[in-house]
């Protein structure tokens, strides 16, 4: 079953959904403490983690791919959400300083084509956080949450994911040690699982959140020049014009 943008704002407006998104949003705002002034960028389904910058920034919009759909957001305010080809986001480049990307990575066709697009809007110096499921986790073995849909990553998947395509990873934080259960007692204990996945370095998070920042001088391959091979001719005398007659 593929997920689309309903089945997302449906798991953000359940219980379980709520306390994923306070945990994730959490760990966002930890990575960044500041956007005041900055021009930030959501793509995928970021909306639910958005609203933690669109007071303080200059500028905050959505992206939603056209293979999810796209919902109205802020739902009281004018519209900051568009439907968008992942592989061709409409904004010239070096336009955006932040970029978060949710639901967005694992769920797309060609990762590598996303992040080449996020690499060419972000300006110099700005700053990548990527929300992924963890494969080790048991968010993602499960697919009665988004974070069970699509391709979920070890560090050292995502990390090669990002260098290759010209970023370097800077820092990492993990959310969701809970069991993604939407019953009571997992609910009420959600945030002593937190607190203690956190302080033993548990590998069993259910997302990492990676940020990641824009290699502005990347190394290019070279390429040796095809030369085209002209023959060698061997010099010969020609004969003067009288040579023949005074023969």
């Amino acid at each position: 079953m593929s997920m689309d943008v309903v089945d997302l704002r449906n798991f953000y407006a359940q219980r379980l959904g709520v306390v994923a998104r306070r945990f994730v949003g959490r760990g966002i705002r930890a990575r960044w403490g500041d956007t005041a002034g900055k021009r930030v960028l959501g793509v995928g389904y970021a909306t639910p983690y958005l609203g933690l910058f669109r007071e303080e920034a200059e500028r905050c919009l959505a992206f939603m791919p056209a293979a999810l759909g796209v919902v109205k957001w802020p739902s009281a305010q004018p519209a900051l959400a568009a439907l968008v080809d992942a592989d061709e986001l409409p904004l010239a480049d070096s336009a955006v300083d932040r970029l978060l990307l949710v639901h967005a990575l694992e769920l797309s066709q060609d990762p590598g084509a996303l992040l080449r697009e996020a690499w060419r809007i972000l300006a110099a110096g700005g700053r990548l956080l990527a929300v992924v499921p963890n494969r080790r986790g048991v968010w993602a073995r499960l697919d009665t949450t988004p974070f069970g849909h699509g391709r979920p990553y070890s560090r050292t998947q995502i990390t090669q994911l990002l260098r290759e395509t010209w970023f370097t990873p800077v820092g990492w934080t993990e959310a969701l040690y809970m069991p993604p259960i939407p019953r009571g007692w997992f609910l009420r204990t959600a945030a002593a699982w937190e607190r203690t996945g956190a302080s033993i370095s548990a590998p069993f998070a259910g997302v990492h959140i990676v940020e990641a920042t824009k290699q502005v001088y990347r190394a290019i391959p070279a390429r040796r020049e095809k030369r085209r091979l002209v023959p060698a001719l061997e010099p010969t005398l020609a004969p003067s014009p009288g040579s023949a007659a005074r023969a």
